[in-house]
């Protein structure tokens, strides 16, 4: 397995995280004007996918990758800025449990992730019979990080990182809950476990240097971040702390969504 290509998605996973940190952390007035121009790239990288779908090497892969990068973070801003959340934008009443708790946190998000499940489809759609799936395949990696957290946030882990919520999204984290453990969690560890091992021996079993390997490789280097996510949802430690430096603002107010805009990215 090649060095190369587990550095670019470190370096695209950070340069994409502290940038949307920062544009979310700059004064509310900026939002829709960050939000448009991330839209034109975000656009703009939707036509590399479907102009370099046929390429059957490195370049195809690392700009998929990249360019799935790019969309998500257009995804990431939209929600951290407030423009697609869900129907419903109040705190959870006390006393709520049980599935009708679960409605109404789903009720906060479901238009976002309605957003990325038809973006996800929308990458494999133009992309289809096409030898480079890096984007898709990358940005379905990341939607599915993205939903293992939230449930994990939701049924409870000790470390929330909730003191980093914009304060236009803080009703969002009466929907958390802190507990020691939750029964999801293993299954969690265990399946972007699985998915990093998959990505590893298809990496390995590819033509080197090709797209085939390259694509796996990202993967693999993606689903290893996804694994770290997860476990700072346990450890006693903060990651949003990782993340101060690319706010604008100073960190006595500094109020950023450090831990949704990750997915996994978290996230």
């Amino acid at each position: 397995m090649s060095i190369a290509p587990l550095f670019f998605a470190l370096l695209m996973w950070f340069i994409g995280t502290a940038a949307v940190v920062w544009l979310d952390s700059r004064p509310q007035h900026t939002f829709a004007t960050s939000f448009r121009l991330s839209g034109l790239v975000a656009l703009a990288a939707t036509g590399a996918v479907w102009f370099t779908a046929g390429e059957q090497d490195a370049h195809g892969a690392y700009v998929g990758f990249g360019a799935a990068i790019l969309i998500w973070g257009w995804h990431e801003m939209g929600f951290l800025m407030g423009f697609v959340a869900g129907s419903r934008r109040d705190p959870l009443p006390e006393g709520v449990t049980g599935w009708p708790r679960f409605r109404m946190a789903a009720a906060t998000v479901m238009h976002h992730e309605i957003a990325l499940a038809l973006t996800a489809l929308a990458l494999f759609a133009i992309t289809w019979g096409q030898s480079n799936q890096s984007a898709p395949l990358t940005f379905l990696l990341l939607f599915l990080l993205r939903l293992s957290a939230k449930f994990n946030l939701f049924l409870g882990v000790p470390n929330l990182s909730d003191e980093v919520f914009p304060a236009h999204l803080a009703y969002l984290k009466s929907y958390f809950r802190k507990r020691r453990m939750n029964a999801l969690y293993p299954f969690s560890l265990i399946g972007t476990g699985a998915i990093a091992a998959w990505a590893w021996i298809a990496a390995e079993s590819a033509p080197f240097g090709g797209e085939a390997a390259v694509t796996a490789t990202l993967l693999f280097g993606l689903a290893a971040l996804g694994i770290i996510e997860h476990l700072f949802l346990v450890l006693p430690l903060r990651d949003a702390k990782l993340w101060t430096w690319a706010s604008s603002e100073a960190p006595s107010s500094r109020t950023t969504a450090t831990t949704a805009a990750k997915t996994a990215i978290t996230d």
